[in-house]
């Protein structure tokens, strides 16, 4: 089998070491070359035509936002972003520029956490194998595009068969992993001010980044987005992101809906989880429901793709074409119980037409 060739860029030696130790623990993967900033990165990927790269972001002569910008545009290649930066936005910038995935810079006074970081940047590398390049490019061209021109128009054929899409859903829950903030923020900028139902959102992520993820979406949103706290009311018209590391559930009393916080359960792989977000929805609203997976490695959604429609619920996929991992999708579909398969530039339009818009 081929090896995965992986160059990795930091101006950091103790990190360059480390994470280069890290993937060699890895049998299909190889560590091509090194680069000590941007500047350099860029004559090493035209040189040695890696199939990854790993990239830190603050760097001398040329930062990794630069290197991004100019290796998407003329060598599109796979980028796994390993910063310290928890809670800063420039994270999520990064990955609208391209970036497939980002985790946690290990650092000299964090040798406890090596391992914990050593497993994630496994899962995130072998998740390069299944990736969808083409996919990653088009959507910061999307994003472009929607930002200069707004949405784009919603197709008449939609509206034309609200008839035939099952109940009006009032809860729309989204679940995504490699590739969502992206995918989430093209689907949300594409949504008016006046919505009639509320969003839930399960995406993949660790503590320390959810609450800057869901206040760079309300920058770009007509309605609010908020990272969820216990207790929340689930209302129309706003959004609430699952806190990174923990899991989102609901509950009704006295005819209000609320959210409720749980710490993770033993052996539990994917956090904040789909399926335990989907299957408690699924519990609550019933036939109101509209479960939406988006792209990302595993088959985490896909137990409660099942509970949705048990319930009488809706479901929707994303398709192949646009999904940067198709591992989520493809689990969702293969219960055979997804009403629609649509590509992410399609996907605010069937969502808007399944809640009644």
């Amino acid at each position: 089998m081929k090896k995965l060739r992986v160059l990795v860029i930091d101006d950091s030696a103790f990190n360059r070491r480390t994470i280069s130790r890290m993937l060699e623990g890895l049998p299909e993967v190889e560590v091509a070359g090194y680069a000590v900033d941007g500047e350099e990165g860029i004559r090493r990927v035209l040189e040695l035509k890696p199939d990854l790269v790993t990239l830190d972001l603050e760097m001398p002569r040329m930062d990794g936002f630069t290197f991004l910008r100019i290796i998407m545009s003329n060598r599109p290649t796979p980028v796994i972003v390993v910063s310290s930066m928890g809670g800063d936005e420039r994270v999520f910038k990064a990955l609208e520029l391209g970036a497939v995935d980002f985790i946690l810079k290990p650092t000299a006074e964090a040798s406890d956490e090596l391992i914990k970081i050593r497993k994630d940047l496994h899962e995130k590398v072998r998740g390069v194998f299944n990736l969808n390049m083409s996919s990653v490019s088009r959507r910061g061209m999307l994003l472009a595009q929607e930002g200069a021109g707004g949405p784009p128009a919603r197709p008449k054929e939609l509206f034309a068969r609200r008839k035939r899409a099952g109940g009006v859903a009032t809860v729309v829950a989204i679940g995504a992993s490699t590739g969502g903030p992206p995918a989430l923020q093209s689907i949300f900028s594409a949504f008016p001010e006046d919505l009639p139902f509320s969003l839930v959102v399960s995406q993949h992520m660790p503590p320390g980044f959810t609450r800057t993820f869901a206040e760079r979406l309300n920058r770009t949103s007509a309605f609010e987005v908020t990272e969820a706290r216990d207790g929340d009311p689930v209302r129309a018209g706003c959004a609430l992101i699952a806190p990174g590391g923990r899991n989102m559930v609901f509950q009704r009393t006295d005819g209000e809906v609320t959210v409720r916080l749980l710490d993770p359960e033993p052996g539990e792989n994917y956090l904040p989880s789909v399926d335990r977000m989907f299957r408690s929805g699924a519990e609550v609203f019933g036939p109101q429901l509209l479960g939406v997976v988006l792209t990302g490695m595993g088959n985490d959604g896909s137990l409660g793709v099942r509970a949705i429609k048990g319930s009488g619920g809706q479901v929707l996929s994303e398709a192949e074409e646009s999904a940067v991992i198709f591992g989520m999708p493809r689990a969702a579909m293969a219960t055979g119980m997804v009403d629609a398969v649509v590509p992410l530039d399609r996907m605010s339009d069937e969502i808007l037409v399944r809640c009644g818009y």
